[in-house]
């Protein structure tokens, strides 16, 4: 018989039967459905999940449900009293320290754990109290900043003050003032939802078999024992695809399921899928799957990729692209070098690491289509990938896109979409497909890894004559995006510099590595990184100071760059040097006014230490995608109420987007920014708003949004002039 387990929640007494291994996460997310203590890695490393058991901070994701038995346990959605939010919660809001929400309950909830014991916290106190609760967007000055308010409203029991930022708004401006996220409040008090915190009716939960090997041709599927699971309600292999087998955000040559006698290309391939009535029986299910498998040779790196000798991994071999880049003579631009040096660099792959993983809910509808509920940062392309693996219309797919705990271009690829939506086309059920942290590092694309070559050329003065470069960027088993990252890289890779002659080639190619895509930089990263290390190294050469070398050589208004575009305004790079160099400056002469700049120096109490400047610079193509064809749709409609909508398919994963839209027409109608209601990421409700990658959205969607709200605000003046003859 099982034992009862009495708990006390958020001030609340309840009795549960103990389930074995279950944790207090599970509890709470699943059996009290406060969902506002997230999971992200499920190990006890993020943080994520901090909740609050008889006043101190507990990792809920490791911590045995039976543990709380007769103790106390707080968690975000209790830390309000009466409606009225907790100085943390306020100060959170007011001083931006929200941006994605995924980590923010995690992080308020050590945070007052720390005031409980300590109320007037150091900033080293509070930043070491934070150490284990990760925010994978960036915000912690913001974050520590709010604790810091909170303290003091707690302290002097006051209000939270209001950090340091322009007047209140006034009814005739907007933009140019600080403006609450819309979205702050669910983040603060845990009432946000993310794809995994949804439940419907009747869910079954999938799992999918990865073939775990780089490289083999599949020989046999053998899914009897598993399809006999009890529980087990459907299992599916390539040969159950209805549709297109091939997926792709720009190449369609990522297969959603490997079948016999086709090849697998890297160890997240899917070879079957399936949905059971437990996560737990549908990965039981996936040790039953027997796969056979013809090991092949494995290409680790691009450079052996595009070796002769080397086995195709695809139809057409391995070369993805060849990218290039002419400008000038180089043969005349060496010649007229005093100085050439030449160096190889190599850049490694890296993970996103958002904190939550990825997680997909299909769900079929009565009427013959599909919803799937995801965090996208494209919710168009997954519509269209959907549709085509299930043999559709677009419009019977549904992308109903959700709140995103990070994503840095991580999310853009299909995951578990296509996955899911299969499971669900089968059973007639919604499917929910949530990735641990594993398969999420195992599966979805990371950063190139890159090879860089540069050859640059310059006179004695430090003026640039020629960069030659030659970039292999390894792309992984399938195309992604690397094609696309692979040409930024490329035509930034003699950097931010009026260089009068370059030559850049790129081999973007396949390899038997994790597929790779967008991340934040989207191959420009790694090319700064090259480039910026020859001007150091130049610089060292010619005896010039690194910051006077990039000053001189530096872009700037009538440039031409290497792809032959004339910069005809707003480029400050030479502006934003001075700017830094000042500030540097100022820094160093406070701290050691005797210390040159650029000097490596012991530090104070540490002489195993030295501390040092570096500088770089760099450019990056954001807007309209430098030159390349884009286009974002909004709409923006007014109710009889005065209030307005904006409607536009770009995600919001943390960056503000719909912060932004809603002030941008706000300031066009002269309104409080709170009229000004803003829907996103939803295909059947909202216009295509572009993929939100490279920095794009707030210029192409909001313009779109600043275009479209001047054209409704004439439409009703030109009505109400004619209507009242005024």
């Amino acid at each position: 018989m099982k034992g009862t387990l009495s708990i006390n929640v958020n001030g609340k007494d309840y009795e549960f039967p103990s389930l074995p291994g279950e944790t207090l996460a599970d509890l709470l997310r699943n059996r009290l459905h406060l969902t506002g203590t997230k999971i992200g890695c499920n190990e006890a490393e993020c943080g994520a999940c901090t909740v609050i058991v008889d006043g101190d901070p507990v990792l809920s994701c490791i911590y045995p449900a039976e543990r709380a038995a007769g103790r106390k346990i707080l968690t975000i959605e209790g830390l309000a009293d009466a409606g009225i939010l907790h100085p943390l919660q306020e100060a959170f809001i007011q001083y931006g320290a929200v941006q994605c929400g995924f980590c923010t309950p995690g992080q308020i909830m050590v945070a007052y754990a720390l005031l409980q014991r300590n109320p007037t916290p150091t900033s080293e106190e509070i930043r070491q109290a934070l150490v284990g609760t990760l925010c994978r967007c960036g915000g912690y000055p913001s974050i520590e900043s709010a604790v810091e308010a909170a303290a003091r409203a707690l302290h002097n029991k006051v209000s939270v003050d209001p950090p340091m930022i322009e007047p209140s708004i006034h009814a005739q401006k907007v933009i140019g003032h600080s403006v609450h996220r819309p979205d702050a409040l669910g983040k603060v008090t845990g009432t946000a939802i993310y794809t995994d915190d949804l439940v419907f009716d009747g869910m079954l939960f999938a799992a999918v078999k990865r073939a775990g090997v780089p490289h083999a041709i599949v020989k046999s599927i053998h899914i009897e024992p598993a399809q006999a699971l009890p529980g087990v309600v459907s299992l599916l292999t390539a040969k159950d695809i209805p549709g297109e087998h091939n997926h792709g955000l720009v190449i369609y040559d990522w297969p959603s399921l490997v079948g016999v006698g086709e090849r697998v290309r890297y160890v997240g391939d899917a070879v079957a899928i399936v949905a059971a009535q437990t996560v737990q029986l549908a990965e039981q299910a996936l040790d039953l799957i027997e796969v056979e498998y013809e090991l092949q040779p494995v290409v680790s790196d691009p450079v052996q990729a595009r070796q002769p000798e080397t086995s195709a991994l695809h139809e057409n071999g391995n070369l993805l692209k060849h990218i290039k880049v002419r400008k000038g003579n180089m043969d005349e631009g060496f010649s007229q070098a005093d100085v050439i040096l030449e160096h190889t660099f190599h850049t490694p792959i890296l993970e996103h690491a958002f904190i939550e993983p990825e997680c997909s809910i299909a769900v079929p509808t009565m009427d013959g289509r599909m919803h799937i509920y995801v965090g996208s940062q494209i919710p168009y392309s997954d519509r269209n990938q959907v549709a085509r693996a299930l043999g559709w219309a677009d419009d019977r797919v549904r992308i109903i896109g959700q709140l995103m705990g990070g994503g840095f271009g991580g999310k853009e690829d299909i995951t578990g979409q296509i996955h899911a939506a299969l499971l669900a086309n089968a059973t007639g059920k919604p499917v929910k497909l949530l990735f641990s942290r594993h398969e999420s590092l195992l599966v979805h694309p990371k950063r190139h890894a890159t090879r860089i070559k540069v050859k640059l050329g310059a006179k004695r003065d430090g003026t640039l004559t020629a960069v030659e470069t030659e970039l292999y960027g390894d792309t992984g088993a399938y195309a992604s995006l690397g094609e696309k990252v692979m040409t930024r890289a490329t035509t930034h890779s003699a950097g931010p510099y009026e260089v009068p002659h370059v030559r850049a080639d790129c081999y973007a190619m396949y390899t038997n590595n994790p597929p790779a895509g967008a991340f934040r930089g989207f191959g420009v990263t790694q090319s700064a990184f090259a480039v910026e290390s020859m001007m150091d190294m130049l610089a060292e050469k010619l005896g010039i100071d690194p910051i006077e070398l990039r000053y001189k050589n530096a872009l700037h208004v009538g440039s031409l760059t290497n792809t032959g575009q004339v910069l005809q305004d707003s480029v400050g790079l030479q502006e934003c040097i001075r700017k830094v160099q000042a500030e540097m400056q100022r820094i160093a002469g406070l701290e050691h006014p005797e210390l040159p700049l650029f000097e490596s120096h012991p530090v104070p109490g540490s002489p195993h230490l030295r501390r040092a400047w570096g500088i770089a610079v760099a450019y990056k193509n954001t807007g309209l995608g430098g030159g390349a064809p884009d286009k974002s749709g909004v709409e923006v409609e007014l109710f009889p109420d005065g209030t307005f909508e904006v409607r536009t398919s770009a995600a919001e994963l943390g960056q503000g987007l719909v912060t932004v839209l809603r002030m941008i027409v706000a300031e066009e109608f002269s309104l409080q920014p709170e009229r000004v209601n803003v829907l996103v990421m939803d295909t059947d409700l909202t216009p295509d708003g572009g993929p939100t990658t490279a920095s794009r959205q707030t210029y192409a969607t909001g313009n779109a949004a600043r275009l479209a709200a001047q054209s409704l605000r004439q439409a009703v003046t030109s009505f109400l002039a004619e209507k009242f003859d005024t």
